[in-house]
């Protein structure tokens, strides 16, 4: 059978982009080896926030009473918790399996591989089918990424897939990287009541975030009762007995915390391999398929989005290049992605959104800023709900009042920061969202609040 687009992966970035082409009257197939909607709905963003409301439902709980409410008997059932987290999961597929239908697509189960002159070949259990397409998107994603010293093992060492259904809480448990992955789980069974150790290699917890985020993220696990190690290395795990005994190199030399499970959150790696790319001779480097802005590879008709390609490795991020890839394909012409200006959101709590320069690198850029910071301790919803810990952080060029970037930690801060996403993209001056009226009360004050200490017109601090 022929198609005017074949998508090879149906996650974020390749059911959007799927759906993008039927609309424009394309004829569209999309390859899946497993379950519709790719890691983002089965195993990453959105079961991964279902467990994180859990521990915040369970958190809510455990301080009752600061909200003047008498709670008694309230413990956590881990297996249902980790049960709901996968019918929701179930239930994003079964959307995803309706949106494809709807738009007359058709799904082809099993592994694609590219082949040169167009097509791929589809193998579902050994049965191999070969298909045409006028054009190819290669949208494979990525999984979890190993460390030589720190292998995968059954029930001892494991990844966010594992840490996703364990069948029991663990008592305790080393979390090995603090980006947004190892920051939400050690968040999560934190609350939940396991013993946590964070250990970051870099000398801050989620590393790519403003460096004033970094220490609050910090300050707030600690206040939890977490042990936080920045500058820290895992050198080797001892997998033999009953737990785990991890020797860390830090500051102070070498120790052995012991725990039940280690969870590495390291980063990920691409699914490059066994796809064919070599045999059609679509060009690599590092790990990634170079393309160009439209997400077109070497190889005329074959294009590639997503965690494969260089770029944030978000959902948001892969959806955005499958429109912009489609619509080019279609003969229009799109706007490229500027990935200056993609949010960036961990939902730990404090939550942590963020888009743009962090003030180091603006002033490394060599702009002079005026940066203005509203704390959540000032912001009266803030007290209202009870999350005082926090701020908004923004920064704009001194000499044009354009917004540079924008740092927030907080209650509900991964809601807000789309206002100022659109703000950027709109190059809207400081003054400008100053004189932009914000509801009262609201955490989103803040914002307004923050661009008018950076022009010393604040008026609630």
């Amino acid at each position: 059978m022929s198609y005017d687009l074949i998508v090879i992966g149906s996650g974020p970035g390749g059911y959007v982009a799927a759906i993008r082409a039927s609309q424009l009257g394309m004829k569209v197939a999309i390859i899946e080896r497993s379950e519709l909607g790719g890691i983002c709905l089965n195993w990453g963003c959105i079961p991964t926030k279902a467990l994180l409301k859990s521990a915040q439902v369970f958190e809510y709980l455990k301080h009752a009473a600061d909200y003047g409410i008498k709670v008694s008997g309230g413990e956590a059932d881990f297996p249902a918790v980790v049960k709901r987290s996968r019918d929701v999961a179930d239930g994003m597929s079964k959307g995803v399996q309706f949106l494809l239908k709807k738009n007359k697509i058709d799904v082809i189960k099993g592994f694609g591989k590219v082949q040169a002159g167009k097509k791929v070949e589809v193998d579902d259990v050994g049965k191999k089918t070969i298909y045409d397409s006028k054009n190819i998107i290669i949208a494979v994603g990525a999984r979890s990424r190993q460390l030589p010293n720190l292998p995968f093992t059954e029930g001892k060492i494991i990844g966010y897939r594992d840490a996703m259904v364990l069948p029991k809480l663990p008592k305790s448990m080393v979390v090995v990287g603090s980006g947004a992955i190892g920051s939400e789980f050690a968040y999560f069974y934190a609350t939940m009541g396991t013993k946590v150790t964070l250990v970051e290699f870099l000398p801050a917890v989620v590393p790519v975030e403003d460096e004033e985020v970094s220490k609050q993220l910090e300050r707030s696990f600690k206040k939890m009762g977490m042990t936080v190690m920045t500058s820290s290395e895992v050198l080797s795990v001892d997998t033999k007995g009953e737990g785990c005994k991890v020797k860390i190199k830090s500051k102070v030399g070498e120790q052995i915390v012991e725990c039940d499970v280690v969870l590495s959150a390291v980063g990920i790696q691409t699914n490059l391999e066994n796809i064919g790319l070599e045999e059609v001779g679509i060009a690599t480097d590092k790990g990634k398929i170079i393309v160009n802005p439209y997400y077109q590879t070497n190889i005329p008709g074959y294009y590639a989005i997503g965690d494969c390609v260089p770029g944030q490795a978000l959902a948001h991020v892969a959806s955005a290049e499958g429109i912009i890839c489609v619509e080019k394909i279609a003969g229009q012409n799109p706007e490229p992605l500027n990935y200056n200006n993609i949010p960036g959101c961990t939902y730990t709590s404090p939550e942590i959104a963020s888009v743009g320069y962090t003030e180091k690198q603006a002033k490394e850029k060599g702009f002079e800023i005026k940066v203005g910071k509203f704390p959540y301790s000032a912001s009266g919803k803030a007290s209202a709900v009870g999350h005082k810990d926090g701020f908004v952080k923004l920064i704009f060029d001194a000499k044009y009042g354009e917004l540079l970037g924008a740092h927030m930690i907080g209650y509900n801060v991964t809601e807000m920061i789309a206002e100022l996403v659109v703000a950027r993209k709109l190059e809207t001056t400081g003054h400008e969202i100053i004189k932009s009226v914000h509801p009262h009360p609201t955490m989103s004050e803040a914002i307004m609040e923050a661009a008018a200490q950076a022009y010393g017109e604040v008026i609630h601090l």
